[in-house]
């Protein structure tokens, strides 16, 4: 319980700088990619715990910085889409990431 309140917090505290999106519950997968767009062999399941077409939140803990650039896939399959970190907040060892979608909106993160 305090695991899930602790990444809660974190999100939370991240998503008071874009007052616009919505609260979500939206498992996926991330992954880093390295230079020329390529994947590089990190990968880690998440939860979108704030989102639109143009923005996730989600609490991770792959080593990622402002301007990195990530692939987020939607757990069950779907098409990838990918993204750069926009923004990050630290709380309590946790570490929330904003990222904003590449080439357009994210179609299916507008589904249920």
């Amino acid at each position: 319980m305090a695991l899930i309140t602790d990444e809660k917090n974190c999100t939370e505290q991240l998503a008071r700088f874009f007052p616009k999106l919505p609260a979500a519950r939206i498992p996926v997968r991330v992954a880093p990619l390295g230079p020329k767009n390529s994947p590089v062999n990190l990968q880690e399941a998440v939860v979108v715990e704030y989102g639109s077409e143009e923005c996730a939140i989600f609490v991770c803990t792959l080593p990622l910085e402002f301007a990195d650039r990530v692939r987020i896939s939607r757990e069950g399959g779907g098409r990838s889409a990918e993204a750069t970190v926009i923004a990050l907040q630290y709380h309590e060892g946790r570490k929330a990431v904003a990222a904003r979608f590449e080439g357009g909106p994210c179609e299916w993160m507008r589904q249920p």
